[in-house]
């Protein structure tokens, strides 16, 4: 599932180049096609986006919510595009712009009503401009489950998946397996920070690279840089902070990745370890 920084990227890619255009909507499914008429031929007056959620604004009050879930997927094309596929939901044109939406978890048209309703369930974004770090931080204390998990809750923190909580947590150097409720306001400053910056960065660049991520297998001079982590799918290897392996234990049905030697209790803000000088066979002579 894509999580926030894609939607959001998604959003500013759409304010940028989208907003002021009228569009002709069809559903080539189908199953969108009375949202679709109401749709087409209105232009599109903003884009936003709250977690993993994104909402069009159309003239005339029409606003369109899509959340993209498991397997749905957005794609652009510029000049001609292809044929929709069977199942595309829905297409928006605006020459020489065509979008195609297939497989999303929702598409609807929503009124003001039932948006804020939508809105007020989900819990603070790092990325939005209002979000409250004091709010985040009493939602995410609530309550004895794992830090963790807790994360992945959208109505705590709205646009958190499993790469960006596991990369997350081991720039704080937060045990992943704590309670929340244990959770420090020193501790939670730490882990907001890293999720907005892992984000915002995420979302500016269409990729996560998180700092101090070992340089990934297939990196090739001259070829675009991909996503390159430090715990998440890195399972049995080195920690790039203090050579431990990297582990993977299953929580909530999702495989979840860190460091046993950085994130263990007690471990936040000690040093990296450094490796130990190999003996040089001399004695070192004593100190009279």
């Amino acid at each position: 599932m894509p999580e926030g920084n894609i939607l959001h990227r998604i959003a500013r890619i759409h304010g940028q180049w989208l907003v002021g255009r009228s569009f002709t909507a069809d559903s080539p499914q189908g199953r969108f096609s009375a949202g679709a008429r109401q749709l087409s031929g209105r232009a599109l007056v903003s884009v936003d986006a709250h977690g993993k959620h994104l909402f069009h604004h159309f003239e005339g009050g029409v606003r369109l919510h899509i959340h993209l879930g498991l397997v749905g997927h957005l794609r652009h094309f510029r000049f001609r595009a292809p044929p929709p596929s069977s199942a595309c939901r829905l297409r928006l044109s605006s020459p020489p712009v065509t979008l195609h939406l297939a497989g999303p978890q929702a598409c609807e048209l929503l009124s003001p009503e039932h948006e804020a309703t939508l809105r007020s369930r989900l819990g603070q974004d790092p990325l939005r401009p209002d979000a409250s770090p004091a709010r985040a931080f009493e939602a995410l204390r609530r309550g004895r489950l794992p830090l963790a998990a807790a994360m992945l809750d959208q109505e705590r923190i709205a646009g958190v998946g499993n790469i960006l909580r596991a990369e997350a947590l081991f720039l704080a150097r937060l045990p992943p397996l704590r309670p929340a409720s244990e959770l420090s306001l020193s501790d939670f400053e730490r882990l907001w920070e890293a999720l907005r910056r892992l984000m915002e960065d995420a979302a500016r660049d269409g990729r996560i690279v998180t700092p101090q991520a070992p340089p990934a297998p297939w990196e090739t001079p001259g070829r675009r840089r991909e996503d390159r982590f430090c715990v998440y799918d890195r399972a049995g290897q080195p920690c790039p902070r203090c050579t431990t392996p990297i582990s993977r234990v299953a929580l909530s049905g999702r495989g979840l990745f860190f460091c046993p030697g950085c994130q263990t209790p007690g471990a936040q803000g000690k040093p990296a370890r450094r490796p130990r000088a190999a003996p040089s066979g001399r004695a070192r002579p004593r100190a009279p």
